[in-house]
């Protein structure tokens, strides 16, 4: 029997989403034989369109051509049976080096976390032309760039072809009044000229003709005529040095304010790549070494070297960029991080700004934080063995979530203010209820504009919706346990029928655990709180154990190495395991500064807002730390791999109730906190609902952007019950 391991041997049909395939009886006969196999093919072509880790993660499922009735055998015909029928459970999934095959096959694990950028630089020649053109250096002159007349092209003349432009003939002012500098102001003017519209232009470095180079040499040259050293008024006319070179400073700032200007837009890099070129190249040239002309489609290029050439001044593209294995916007934020720091712990008495400045700066912080902290856990886990991976995932897997919840908790246990343990609890449950509703489900609205039908692997996710409603179950017991057996406290009531028998309105009513001195809170409550906080954890132990250990084939993936004609690339990482760790130890060091400041400048935002806590709590504080995994699910969603993107939601909300909530509830007994594990009515209508709807829409294994648009749609119903909600007593 072919297994996928030997060489040459392929399965003839590979598919991740295969849910309940009939299978298909044995036959002796020639005609049933043939119809065994036509079957097997319709099923192969039917599944060969599953979503795979393709595109971008550079890996490929193996799809052999499925040949019809009159061809050569099928698929079926040519092998056993046995392996017909387990090619339909088995995808096979390739990627260029073993680091990409390790972090693909952690993506399906139970309790990894889903990593959708590469780890390891991908060849060159495995790039598409448009990531290609991305990373290209701006000396290329091409046969045709067509019209250069583009809206991009238009917005680069308007930010700073113009003033760019007026910087370099005030220059070349200054050096014509010079005289010495007169050759630098001619090479301003023209540079002027060039950028003000640079593109289909090209500055070219010649070569010097030999007649300009004899008094080049300097003073030490005899005269062929005199026999004695050249005479030094004959200077002038020759090169001027550097030294006379006045106007290079302020050129060079102002290349640096565009190109740190057209950076942060991304959009526009190519005028960030554009201005320092110009900046470590152009203006380094001797005047009469630097060319300038305007290129033409009849044209043949000048020989010498291509130091500018630029056609389009934005590219939509450059969402794509990345540095170092770093995408382009967590590069761009990471600077506001040192922001954040230095302006909240210099400026600690607000004088500069305030809190609500702070808190919002201290909140956008986490976002490129927790991309770097993904990042690194994905590099770890791929260049280490299982053990190592689970531990790295286990620990640092919810760092960022926990982080601002135990410093919100310690900051309301030493003010004595309930409402900060109000607060995390309504970000556990905004996090539950926006990973298991808004993040499949815009993922299923965009991937839905591009796959009319989206499949997934239905096992894998019953998996775990198996452990979400058990994990929703225990976590709200207490809660259930209390609202039967606690005793109902209201604040304030008022008889509307003046009757005494008659109806009364009540308002901030409760249920009481603390009746008797408390006796239902510790002697009921607490124990109950303390055994779900240890049953959650091992059923979470039991659920790693089931699906990667004893049922791995639940998730029907198989990933090997790339053995593709001509790619032999060994894997060059982008962060050794090192170099990854401490990039995991600092991010998570200014996680914990960032969510003490955002914890420290809360207060007045909660205290002064018009908006309910409720409303602030479920959506800005529990989604905004979630939006890189926001982001990976819709990349694997665009690329019709759906069963990640459901993972992904999927294994937050499992990763909230099963590790994040005992893990409070543990910290509670160490440093005695006002959280207790009793939630709102609202929050356990809510999460309950959600997880029902879920596994409503995920039964048959397959969806569309309608579904999807259900799922969306259901959130921002909540969301507004939630912002119409009055806030929670204590706040």
């Amino acid at each position: 029997m072919a297994t996928d391991t030997e060489p040459g041997r392929r399965r003839c049909c590979c598919a991740q989403d295969t849910p309940d395939v009939p299978k298909v009886p044995d036959s002796r006969g020639d005609s049933d034989g043939t119809r065994r196999g036509s079957l097997c093919d319709r099923h192969c072509a039917a599944i060969n369109n599953v979503q795979g880790d393709l595109g971008e993660l550079g890996c490929h499922l193996h799809r052999p051509r499925v040949p019809t009735a009159t061809s050569t055998p099928s698929c079926c015909q040519q092998h056993s049976e046995e392996v017909c029928e387990s090619c339909v459970v088995k995808t096979t999934l390739t990627a260029e080096n073993a680091v990409e095959a390790n972090k693909l096959s952690n993506n399906y694990k139970f309790g990894f976390k889903k990593w959708k950028s590469h780890v390891t630089a991908r060849p060159w020649e495995d790039r598409s032309e448009i990531v290609k053109e991305l990373y290209s250096d701006l000396n290329v002159i091409r046969g045709s760039g067509g019209s250069t007349l583009t809206c991009g092209n238009v917005l680069y003349l308007l930010l700073f072809g113009w003033w760019l432009s007026l910087l370099y003939i005030l220059v070349a002012a200054v050096m014509f009044l010079t005289v010495l500098g007169a050759p630098y102001g001619r090479l301003c003017w023209d540079l002027a000229g060039y950028f003000l519209w640079p593109f289909g232009k090209v500055i070219q470095k010649v070569e010097v003709p030999k007649s300009h180079q004899v008094c080049e040499a300097g003073v030490g040259e005899s005269s062929a005529l005199l026999g004695g050293p050249t005479p030094r008024r004959w200077l002038p006319r020759c090169r001027v040095g550097t030294g006379y070179w006045l106007g290079s400073p302020p050129l060079a700032l102002a290349h640096g304010l565009v190109c740190v200007t057209a950076w942060l837009l991304i959009v526009l890099i190519p005028v960030a790549k554009l201005s320092a070129r110009a900046a470590s190249r152009v203006l380094l040239l001797p005047p009469e070494r630097a060319l300038i002309r305007r290129l033409r489609m009849v044209e043949v290029p000048l020989e010498g070297e291509v130091i500018l050439c630029c056609y389009r001044a934005a590219n939509p593209y450059y969402y794509k960029y990345a540095v170092d294995g770093i995408n382009v916007f967590a590069v761009n934020l990471l600077p506001l991080v040192l922001v954040t720091l230095v302006l909240g712990y210099v400026d600690s008495p607000n004088h500069l700004t305030g809190s609500t400045v702070k808190f919002t700066l201290a909140l956008l912080s986490i976002m490129p934080l927790s991309y770097y902290i993904g990042m690194a856990i994905a590099s770890i886990s791929a260049q280490s063995n299982f053990a190592v991976g689970a531990v790295v995932n286990a620990t640092f897997g919810s760092i960022t979530e926990l982080t601002f919840y135990i410093t919100a908790l310690i900051k309301g246990s030493r003010e004595g203010n309930r409402c900060y343990a109000e607060v995390v609890k309504s970000a556990l449950t905004g996090t539950l209820v926006g990973c298991v509703l808004f993040v499949p489900g815009l993922c299923m609205v965009i991937g839905g504009i591009r796959h009319q039908e989206q499949r997934f692997n239905s096992r894998s996710a019953g998996v775990s919706s198996a452990l979400l409603f058990l994990s929703v179950g225990g976590v709200f017991a207490p809660t259930l346990f209390s609202k039967v057996y606690g005793k109902l406290v209201c604040g304030e009531c008022h008889n509307v029928t003046q009757n005494p028998l008659g109806h009364y309105l009540c308002h901030n009513c409760h249920f009481d655990l603390m009746d008797n001195n408390g006796t239902l809170y510790y002697s009921h409550v607490q124990p109950l709180v303390y055994t779900v906080s240890i049953l959650l954890p091992a059923a979470y132990l039991i659920g790693l154990f089931f699906t990667l250990k004893t049922h791995t084939h639940i998730y029907d993936i198989h990933v090997s190495d790339c053995h593709m004609p001509g790619h032999h690339h060994s894997a060059v990482v982008h962060w050794s395991r090192w170099r990854a760790l401490v990039i995991l130890l600092l991010s998570t060091l200014c996680m914990s500064a960032c969510a003490d400041l955002a914890t420290e400048h809360i207060s007045p935002i909660l205290t002064n807002s018009t908006i309910s806590q409720y409303f602030i709590s479920v959506t800005v504080l529990a989604m905004v730390p979630e939006l890189p995994e926001i982001v990976n699910g819709i990349q694997f969603a665009l690329q019709n791999n759906l069963s990640l993107s459901i993972e992904i939601g999927n294994s937050i909300a499992v990763q909230v109730c099963m590790l994040q909530i005992p893990i409070l509830v543990l910290f509670t007994i160490f440093y005695p906190t006002n959280f207790t594990l009793v939630f709102s009515d609202l929050h356990v209508y809510a999460s309950m609902f959600s997880v029902v709807l879920m596994n409503y829409i995920f039964m048959d294994g397959k969806c569309d952007y309608f579904q999807g648009t259900v799922l969306v749609m259901v959130y921002f119903i909540l969301l507004a019950v939630y912002f119409f909600a009055p806030s929670p007593s204590g706040c």
